[in-house]
């Protein structure tokens, strides 16, 4: 034996770690260099079952579907476990949509109407067949490019879809440029720019200097079959806001390439259900070459837009029926000039392909139409704010009185109107003290946002975003000056606030958050949380299955604000390791009216599955 002997060997052995330690180091540096930012990696065979996750090592705690159980949904005791990991998802369903995914379709043989576009509705899997693990991103995601520079090219690796480059290369949608997707702002109707394109229909209306908003008269848009979302890409400047809508169709990367681009937009379609917009939300609708039958179901599809315009609204169209080339575009273009003639809207303007009509300001045309006329009124017990599954009605919604007599929507221009009290501020009860609180607190609290922040906001770090509660929208009036386009959820069982949001020139939608939201994965940049999980309790919902689908919304790096009691903060911290997420900082409010509630800032690391990086070699 050399017991004794002095050779030097742990000396060489500490030398040998160290250099193995620096190798790893500079290796870890060069990987994330080459990728664009730093990532973990994750998506071990552990990681990759399926239908159960782990719990302080024991991996028989099944927290599937029904979760474990507690006298509250959200512990609150100092012994609530920490959760280790979550299991993630197989690459293969890094784009899960899980309440619009076919193969749920096709697993369960639903019996829905293709001709009525059903299959592209919404149908969310009951939670014993939900997806219970984390959505990879695909092999090579970097984190987006910044706005504006994304309205022009976004990287491949994020979308790695170009058959819509292929198949739209005569119309300009989009090129591949080596590591890039390029959108050069044509599409099927304007190849040659949206941009001139917009200039063409404002011309038409006679607007001045060409710009379709008007004076800020013209403020939102509802873009129907957006494709890319070019158009609604370049009313951005002019500043009007547009919901660009598609749905997962055959060109199922549409919204997704849309969002991409820091462009707001949102997976749908006009089957047969309501869009989930309150009644006259939008000054301007608009469709070219959307494909769409409007003539079917008596008009049905028509009249779900005649619900969505404010008094005097426009609807833009743009298709081969405007300027009827043959027969069967003549027998369409006589068909739907009747129809919408029995609807009371004019002809606007018309210029070679494209027509736009004007939708009456008053009731004074519907109640001079014959008795009988197609298609009638809709019944005065018919709400037409009622939006979250509820059916199309192939009827015509008349004006309150208060429109009736106002002759309009009596809102003011942008950007004016955005803090200033809406006339519909009075169906709630609201008075105008209250809105103008309402809007003085949430500037606060948003200020109290960025400060805790700091360092890590550039002004350039957001762009989509979120607020997942959003009342009467004065989380995104508080961002006027920022860089960002907000999404303003309203809970579909809650006061219908969602008309006050767009009445003050924003956008959103109504959702209920114990189903999935209708998005891709990785597409906002901040997600607003103000009382998310105390509501969703109150429901009887999970709040492991809402952590999830924020995580599955949010973009790498991207935040999560979350202002709640302090009992759910907890639990959010309990979660943070397994969903590779990291606290940025955390404040207790300083308001009156919030007891015991506490705000808490997470960011989204970025993390790759073992797969994904095989396919990077």
């Amino acid at each position: 034996m050399t017991r004794g002997r002095d050779d030097g060997g742990p000396k060489k052995r500490l030398v040998a770690s160290l250099l193995i330690l620096v190798a790893f180091v500079c290796f870890l540096y060069a990987y994330s260099r080459n990728q664009g930012s730093s990532a973990l990696e994750y998506g071990s065979k552990s990681l990759r079952k399926l239908g159960s996750s782990y719990w302080g090592g024991d991996e028989d705690t099944d927290i599937g579907g029904k979760q474990y159980e507690s006298s509250s949904i959200f512990g609150g005791g100092e012994n609530d476990a920490m959760l280790k990991s979550i299991p993630v998802c197989e690459d293969h369903h890094s784009e899960l949509i899980p309440c619009l995914d076919r193969h749920f379709i096709y697993q369960t043989r639903l019996k829905l109407d293709l001709s009525l576009m059903e299959h592209y509705e919404r149908h969310c899997p009951p939670p014993e067949r939900r997806y219970n693990c984390l959505i990879p991103p695909p092999a090579g995601y970097k984190v987006p490019i910044k706005w504006p520079t994304s309205r022009d090219e976004v990287w491949k690796a994020n979308i790695p879809h170009t058959h819509l480059a292929t198949e739209k290369s005569d119309q300009n949608w989009m090129v591949v440029r080596g590591d890039k997707i390029a959108f050069p702002g044509g599409g099927t109707h304007f190849h040659y720019g949206a941009d001139k394109y917009i200039a063409q229909i404002a011309n038409m209306l006679n607007f001045p200097n060409n710009n379709l908003n008007n004076g800020g008269r013209i403020r939102t848009v509802l873009d129907v079959g957006c494709g890319v979302a070019s158009f609604g890409a370049y009313l951005l400047s002019s500043d009007i806001i547009a919901m660009s809508l598609a749905p997962n169709d055959v060109h199922q990367n549409q919204i997704q390439f849309a969002l991409e681009r820091g462009i707001p937009a949102y997976l749908g379609v006009l089957g047969t259900k309501r869009l989930p917009y309150p009644s006259r939300s939008f000054e301007l609708a608009h469709c070219s070459r959307c494909r769409i039958d409007w003539l079917q179901r008596n008009g049905i599809l028509l009249l779900e837009l005649d619900r969505l315009l404010r008094p005097g609204g426009y609807f833009a169209y743009s298709s081969p029926e405007a300027y009827a080339q043959d027969d069967e575009d003549r027998r369409i273009w006589r068909k739907m000039s009747a129809l919408v003639e029995r609807m009371c809207w004019k002809i606007a303007a018309k210029r070679n392909q494209t027509v736009i009509w004007v939708k009456p300001l008053t009731n004074d045309c519907y109640m001079k139409r014959d008795s009988g006329t197609l298609p009638p009124l809709c019944r005065s017990d018919d709400d037409p704010d009622a939006v979250w599954g509820t059916p199309m009605e192939a009827c015509i919604t008349p004006y309150s009185d208060q429109n009736h007599q106002a002759r309009g929507s009596g809102l003011l221009a942008w950007p004016a109107r955005l803090t200033s009290p809406p006339p519909r501020l009075a169906d709630f009860g609201y008075t105008n003290d209250m809105f103008e609180r309402d809007t003085e607190v949430w500037q606060q609290r948003v200020d109290n946002y960025w400060n805790i922040m700091g360092a890590k906001i550039e002004p350039d770090t957001l762009r989509n975003v979120m607020d997942m509660k959003a009342n009467m929208g004065s989380f995104a009036a508080a961002l006027k000056d920022k860089n960002v386009w907000v999404m303003n959820v309203v809970p579909e069982d809650g006061p219908n606030t969602l008309k006050i949001v767009f009445d003050r020139g924003l956008i959103g939608t109504t959702h209920s958050w114990c189903e999935s939201f209708s998005t891709y994965p990785r597409t906002y940049d901040l997600l607003h949380a103000w009382t998310v999980f105390t509501d969703i309790e109150g429901k009887g919902c999970s709040p492991e299955d809402l952590l999830i689908e924020i995580d599955r919304i949010l973009r790498p790096t991207g935040f999560v604000i979350i202002r709640d009691k302090l009992t759910v903060i907890e639990f959010v911290k309990n979660h943070l390791t397994a969903l590779h997420w990291e606290a940025v900082g955390t404040a207790d409010s300083d308001q009156e009216d919030e007891d015991n509630v506490v705000v808490f800032i997470i960011q989204k690391k970025i993390w790759r599955t073992s797969q994904s990086l095989k396919e990077l070699d």
